[in-house]
């Protein structure tokens, strides 16, 4: 049971740098740093979006709109650390002395 928790710790890791990356990559977007007309920025543009659009989703038609700031990121990172922690601080020690 600790290693799937592990697992899920990992997988959540992931997902935060996941959330991070794309941010960067949408504000090099839009500071029209990088060239979205480049096939490959193009490739990983794509997979950001599909990777993070299913979060951000639900959280865009919670939050209002703020004139084009997204806060539906922030969001996310918050829900991702809460779930980190109450795994770490609550869930695995239980386990732990439960002895799964």
């Amino acid at each position: 049971m600790l290693a799937v928790l592990q697992v899920v710790l990992l997988v959540l890791d992931m997902l935060w740098w996941l959330i991070i990356l794309s941010a960067i990559l949408s504000w090099l977007y839009a500071f029209n740093i990088i060239n979205p007309g480049n096939q490959f920025v193009d490739q990983v543009g794509r997979f950001f979006y599909r990777a993070t659009e299913p979060l951000y989703r639900p959280i865009r038609r919670v939050l209002p709109d703020l004139g084009g700031i997204d806060l539906s990121p922030l969001v996310v990172l918050l829900g991702i650390f809460f779930l980190q922690q109450l795994i770490l601080i609550y869930i695995a020690p239980a386990v732990v002395r439960a002895g799964i």
